[in-house]
């Protein structure tokens, strides 16, 4: 019997088709607007998974729309009371729920001081989206697994196509009309996380390494990894990897590198050789061909998958390599110990 967590992520191809199809005209018409005067900024506040989230909008709206963006840091608002001025900016709050406290505190004081707001989530009737001059519902459905994955996607496709629709750049948006198909032949993949997953069960620690739009990726799979199986999961950019960390690698300590065809291919395959010499036990994410051959069992990415795009599918095999090393562990990926499907934090 599947678990919870399983059906839920085979249904993220269906729920992001549907993001794409029914939110298009929305998204579009929100970017027109946000045009007439562009911000000098962008401020996101998010927590958990969310905050992976924003980092991915951090590298698209930066790198893309060339908008500076920073993420919010909530407890300045709820804690301290030492809130910036954010005058000339647009704050973006994220939440699945909408029920974080500390977010709405970031987008109440956005109001306060007459700048645009945004929400993102899955919660129509939510405080968060009360709280917004403009809420986008990604409309993953319910979702009842504990740990996020359809949401998750969900909001890195919504984040995509405002960036998209910001840039008006028509192949970019051509782009999104692929991405279910390519999240659907990541699915494939879930043979091989249980071929890894059975080699790793009884390891407790793993490193996630990856560069550029992918640095997300990094993160939400070790956050779904510690969720899931318990184990130490650290995520790392192949640039701060090496100011440090890779000193702990040894002979089969786990490590997973995600490198995607891209401007940030040549520094992961410089970044995959260092961790060749070190006898780590390598696994490797990849559309690239002649890394493939590399491991003995490789996680293939769609080969013409764009790089802008590639955080929504490589998290996919990371939420199946998570749900693996839990059942190779002998947990039960529906009742992760400790957590609750929302969490509040003031």
């Amino acid at each position: 019997m599947k678990s919870v967590y399983e059906e839920e992520i085979f249904q993220q191809p269906d729920v992001i088709r549907n993001v794409v199809i029914t939110k298009s005209a929305q998204i579009a018409s929100l970017a027109i607007n946000i045009l007439k005067k562009p911000p000098k900024f962008i401020m996101i506040a998010a927590r958990g998974t969310s905050d992976n989230a924003a980092i991915y909008a951090k590298y698209l709206f930066t790198g893309i729309n060339r908008i500076p963006v920073g993420l919010a840091m909530p407890s300045l608002f709820t804690l301290y009371q030492q809130k910036p001025i954010l005058e000339e900016g647009l704050v973006i709050g994220i939440s699945q729920s909408g029920q974080t406290p500390d977010v709405h505190a970031v987008l109440e004081e956005a109001n306060r001081q007459g700048v645009p707001t945004i929400s993102i989530t899955n919660t129509e009737e939510s405080p968060l989206a009360s709280l917004a001059d403009f809420n986008i519902i990604v409309d993953a459905g319910e979702e009842r697994s504990v740990a996020a994955s359809k949401t998750y996607t969900s909001q890195l496709t919504v984040i995509a196509m405002l960036s998209a629709f910001l840039s008006r750049d028509d192949k970019s948006i051509d782009d999104l009309q692929r991405l279910a198909n390519y999240v659907d032949e990541a699915l494939s993949q879930m043979h091989v996380t249980k071929l890894i997953s059975s080699r790793l069960k009884e390891k407790d620690h793993i490193a996630i390494v990856g560069r550029g739009f992918n640095y997300c990726t990094t993160h939400e799979i070790a956050l779904k990894i510690k969720e899931l199986s318990y184990m130490i999961a650290q995520s790392y950019s192949a640039a701060d990897f090496r100011h440090g960390p890779i000193a702990m690698l040894e002979p089969g300590f786990p490590v997973v590198a995600i490198a995607v065809k891209g401007k940030a291919l040549t520094d992961m395959e410089s970044m995959i050789k260092s961790i060749q010499w070190t006898d780590a036990d390598l696994e490797i994410m990849t559309n690239a061909p002649w890394l493939m051959k590399i491991t003995k069992n490789p996680i293939l990415l769609p080969e013409e998958m764009p790089e802008w795009l590639s955080p929504i599918v490589s998290t996919i095999p990371g939420q199946m390599l998570a749900l693996n090393l839990s059942l190779a562990k002998g947990i039960d990926p529906d009742k992760p110990r400790g957590l609750k499907k929302v969490t509040l934090t003031y």
